[in-house]
């Protein structure tokens, strides 16, 4: 199994810990998804020429993620401020907005699409302005995307016909609003729905079939890029048994296990303003 991602790369800065960590939703499942047993994993995203964009390609190397079709631009990586409650959730309190990702938007290349032809899935999300692009990628690979709390109807209507697994957070929806989310989704074309709850554990639809994941118990130092982990665990499950129930299952251990470390997965750098 191959799996490419395209979109965000970015640096998550610990004000309190004076580190940074390699992060991106993007990022952070290309990286898991390798972890947990695809064959390949790769990146596509823009990298600026900052220390924080070395860090992030060395931590890339270190995990067997090729990034050989990423750009790279003058200018600053984001960079997300970020605080850690007494419970270990994570809040981001700003970073600059001038970052590379803020100045440009990736487009994809002919080359690019021949590349992606060659993987299984594609992951992407809302954080990496590339909807205008998802009807292209969509004719040489199944694509996956993490809307994370965008759930307007024009948005949902951009993208759902796009796509085959959509992935929300939805900690703060009743019930009834994440069954609306699942149907407007499936009406548009997404065969496999799914919504994180926090600690209520996650809702998903395949084609209308209802499956329930409670949450793992554990330890929680921090819950960064704990729903990237659920992400890349279920689709590691999903497309090699295409069985919804032991997927979600391996996604909620995968998730667990991210919440007892810091950053999405690792590799602390010094950090300084």
């Amino acid at each position: 199994m191959n799996i490419i991602a395209v979109g965000d790369n970015v640096a998550d800065c610990y004000l309190d810990q004076k580190l940074f960590y390699p992060g991106g939703n993007a990022v952070n499942v290309a990286v898991n998804c390798k972890r947990y047993g695809f064959d390949k994993s790769a990146y596509i995203g823009i990298f600026g020429n900052d220390e924080k964009a070395e860090h992030i390609k060395w931590a890339l190397d270190k995990e067997g993620v090729s990034y050989e079709r990423s750009r790279c631009m003058l200018g600053i990586s984001g960079q997300p401020r970020v605080n850690l409650t007494q419970e270990g959730d994570r809040v981001f309190v700003g970073g600059p907005k001038n970052t590379v990702q803020h100045t440009v938007r990736l487009r994809l290349t002919p080359d690019d699409l021949d590349y992606i032809s060659k993987f299984d899935v594609c992951h992407t999300s809302c954080y990496s302005s590339i909807e205008q692009e998802l009807l292209n990628i969509k004719k040489f690979c199944d694509i996956s995307f993490d809307f994370s709390d965008y759930k307007y109807e024009d948005y949902l209507k951009k993208v759902c016909p796009n796509i085959k697994f959509a992935f929300f957070s939805g900690s703060s929806l009743e019930l009834e609003e994440i069954k609306d989310i699942i149907r407007k989704c499936h009406e548009l074309g997404t065969e496999i729905v799914g919504v994180t709850r926090g600690g209520k554990g996650a809702l998903f639809s395949k084609n209308g079939e209802i499956f329930e994941q409670s949450i793992k118990e554990t330890e929680i130092v921090d819950t960064m890029g704990a729903g990237d982990s659920f992400i890349a665990g279920f689709l590691t499950s999903y497309l090699d048994s295409k069985d919804m129930v032991k997927s979600l299952d391996f996604a909620a251990d995968c998730a667990a296990k991210t919440c007892t470390f810091h950053g999405g997965f690792g590799y602390p750098h010094p950090f300084n303003e």
